[in-house]
């Protein structure tokens, strides 16, 4: 395995790193769950290469059913707490320092059942638009679940696979 071709071509570097201070608040908050997500670095800002968010769940159950993506990669840091990640086979009680990683196709699901806070690190590559996905999801909690053809449009829409 080689390094990718350059995409800097420059001769002496550039200023251009982006600081996110750990006191920010969340850039989204869903309702009635206690669920914060801090969109730390999103395709848009990284050229496409990557997302990652910081997603810290309140003590209520909550996160996805087992699910996959054909376009993405998505990794799970755990920060503190417990959370279950679903490998494909079983649910996995996963703490912190522990780490999930599920190429394309991989079928995983997490959620946080452990009635204490949770929070973890959550990275795709590439970085397609997940803040719509995101948001969206935390709409259907003020507006209303939609239909069960919009909603399977809108999981199609967002890479969204349930088994």
């Amino acid at each position: 395995m080689t390094y990718p071709p350059p995409v800097y071509h420059g001769e002496n570097g550039e200023i251009s790193a982006v600081l996110r201070p750990s006191d920010q608040g969340p850039d989204l908050v869903y309702p009635g769950s206690g669920t914060r997500v801090h969109y730390l670095a999103t395709g848009a800002t990284t050229g496409g290469r990557f997302g990652l968010y910081r997603w810290e769940m309140g003590p209520g159950r909550s996160g996805p059913d087992p699910h996959f993506h054909r376009t993405m990669q998505e990794s799970f840091y755990v920060l503190d707490g417990t959370v279950q990640i679903y490998d494909g086979t079983d649910w996995r009680a996963c703490r912190s320092g522990d780490f999930v990683h599920v190429p394309e196709g991989g079928v995983h699901g997490f959620r946080n059942e452990s009635g204490e806070p949770a929070a973890m690190l959550i990275h795709f590559s590439p970085g397609g638009p997940r803040e719509p996905y995101f948001e969206g999801l935390a709409s259907f909690a003020v507006n209303g679940r939609p239909s069960a053809e919009e909603l399977a449009a809108f999981y199609r829409h967002h890479d969204n696979h349930f088994v």
